[in-house]
């Protein structure tokens, strides 16, 4: 089948958004790697490290979704990816001035944690100018497609990079990437008419709730949102946890650690490419319901991972099945979230999404360590699994007459549709 063409400018952000991804994949864990060989630093304050930049980010965050809405979207992209270069760049500056501290690396986290809500913000109200409604869910999976396989090969490449030149490196690398996306998306050209205030000069407070009391009174956006919310806590807070159980508790190697994360992100190419075509023949609704259900089934077996060969094949089955469904999920939510937004609303109502998320993961991570001390890393990797269990109850009901989420995948696979091709 022949690839749909979105246009040069589309070609020019999602090359900008393929740089970031790249580096951002690269960079990952690199902020911890920091704090436990460079600083020295404790469990308390590497947990403190994750949480609290996602928690504090948000927090900060929550006036930018004003601030975006009524500005043009590609300079405010522009500034954030600026931001995210000039924050990250200040690591390795300060590594080699031997002035790097645990300080410094909370407020890098936190600072780059708000500008990529705010990137998120305008890059979404940006889209949805750029390409046809039509072509919406095809961006959208494209984005999706790459996010995966900048997750496949970032990790361990950067592993090796820092193995090779130093922990700092691939901080470097995620910076330099911010500042290449800042200037593909600046040559994307084109006008952009600024959006126009009909509440005065002045932030108003509804203005930074706004986003929220669209979200919340809207009949679907609101299950799905509450969805989001427990289903991305309940997925990322046992995630350290299982690096304890895997590495120290089973003797897992660190090559064998990277290749079982790895490994499934093909999962993740093959749900986003699935995705238009699964909802040209189900429809949107029906396709939110399979995949938010299916997805929701797999953290649990993550529980009963064993030693050797048989726990690295169970947790790369595992990933894969949860990382295809939410390959399938994320670009039919993202589109969902833009047709069914007004513009005017459009970039508080995606902060808001965000914001929220990185709070609730936050606040699970927290948690979820607490409850790790007290009942060991697999009782805690357990109960997240069986919590999610239930979250496809927060999913928007089928309408009359729509088959089950497993009828709807029953069929699509006996179509040959769930089949790559």
């Amino acid at each position: 089948m022949r690839r749909r063409a979105l246009g040069p400018r589309f070609g020019r952000l999602w090359a900008a958004y393929a740089v970031s991804a790249y580096g951002t994949s690269l960079g990952f864990g690199a902020f911890p790697l920091i704090a436990v060989l460079v600083l020295d630093s404790g469990p308390a304050q590497v947990a403190a490290l994750a949480a609290a930049g996602r928690a504090v980010g948000a927090l900060v965050a929550v006036p930018l979704g004003p601030w975006v809405e009524f500005r043009r979207k590609r300079p405010v992209m522009v500034a954030m990816d600026l931001t995210r270069f000039a924050a990250l760049m200040s690591v390795p500056a300060a590594f080699a001035l031997g002035r790097l501290g645990f300080v410094q690396l909370l407020v890098v986290a936190v600072v780059v944690a708000a500008a990529d809500i705010a990137f998120r913000a305008a890059s979404g109200a940006y889209l949805r100018t750029l390409v046809p409604p039509e072509d919406l869910l095809v961006a959208n999976g494209r984005f999706e497609s790459t996010t995966w396989s900048a997750t496949m090969v970032g990790p361990p490449l950067g592993g090796a990079a820092i193995g090779m030149f130093g922990p700092v490196t691939t901080v470097m690398a995620d910076g330099v990437s911010y500042l290449l996306s800042a200037l593909g998306i600046r040559s994307i050209g084109g006008t952009e008419p600024r959006p126009e205030r009909t509440a005065g000069p002045r932030l108003r407070a509804g203005d930074l709730f706004e986003g929220w009391r669209h979200i919340l009174t809207h009949p679907t956006l609101r299950p799905l949102f509450l969805n989001a919310i427990a289903v991305n806590g309940l997925i990322m807070a046992p995630e350290p946890l299982l690096a304890l159980l895997l590495l120290r508790e089973l003797g897992f190697a660190p090559w064998q650690y990277g290749l079982v994360f790895a490994v499934p992100c093909l999962g993740g190419l093959v749900g986003a490419r699935l995705a238009h075509r699964l909802v040209a023949r189900y429809g949107q609704r029906r396709m939110l319901l399979t995949a938010g259900t299916l997805r929701a089934v797999w953290p649990l077996g993550l529980a009963f991972v064993q030693p050797g060969v048989p726990g690295i094949v169970l947790v790369i089955t595992v990933q894969f099945g949860l990382v295809t469904c939410c390959g399938l999920y994320n670009p039919v939510l993202a589109t969902y979230r833009l047709q069914h937004t007004g513009p005017a609303r459009l970039a508080r109502t995606l902060a808001a999404w965000s914001i929220s998320t990185s709070a609730s993961i936050a606040v699970l991570t927290a948690a979820w360590g607490l409850l790790a001390v007290a009942t060991g890393p697999r009782t805690a990797i357990a109960a997240a699994g069986a919590l999610l269990l239930a979250t496809p109850l927060l999913l928007p009901r089928p309408e009359p007459g729509d088959p089950t989420a497993w009828t709807t995948l029953r069929r699509a696979w006996s179509a040959g549709t769930c089949r790559p091709r």
